[in-house]
């Protein structure tokens, strides 16, 4: 059985992806709509000392309403590069409303944050349709067309799609 992509008959997820996030204290059905609204009336409110500010959209929402506030530990080897701790929370990137918008501006749609990598110091981030990207001082990257995907991608180490020129 190759155990990042084998699934448990109770998870949407792989394996190895399934059991950081249960380690974090996701389950199935997890759903904290409150502080998915709260951060989003905080992000709303922001504004950077030029004028710069946060687009809220559904997508975001229920993205931190299923995963908001967890701290993902990964399980086991990375299948192309060390998998990434994660910590979901859309605060993580309050000051970075301008360059949010800058990404959102090239990729032509909006964007907003979903929370960051601790260890490499990465911004992530969702769009209007539920895409979820990296940012770092090496690149912007793109994580899949799902926040379901995404975190298969960090969480099993899998190679992301560099956005940005080397």
């Amino acid at each position: 059985m190759a155990a990042a992509t084998d699934r448990t008959s109770a998870t949407r997820f792989p394996v190895q992806v399934d059991a950081a996030l249960r380690g974090a204290g996701w389950q199935p059905g997890r759903w904290d709509i409150k502080r998915a609204e709260y951060w989003a009336d905080t992000l709303r409110e922001y504004a950077s000392p030029v004028g710069h500010r946060h687009v809220v959209f559904p997508a975001a929402v229920e993205a931190w309403a299923e995963f908001g506030g967890l701290r993902v530990t990964p399980v086991g080897p990375g299948r192309h590069l060390a998998p990434a701790t994660l910590h979901l929370d859309p605060l993580c990137g309050l000051h970075m409303a301008r360059t949010l918008g800058d990404l959102g501006r090239a990729l032509g749609t909006e964007v907003c944050p979903l929370g960051e990598e601790p260890d490499s110091a990465a911004l992530l981030a969702i769009d209007e349709r539920g895409r979820v990207y990296s940012l770092d001082h090496s690149g912007d990257w793109y994580l899949g067309p799902s926040v379901d995907d995404a975190l298969g991608t960090l969480l099993s180490g899998t190679l992301p799609t560099r956005l940005t020129p080397a």
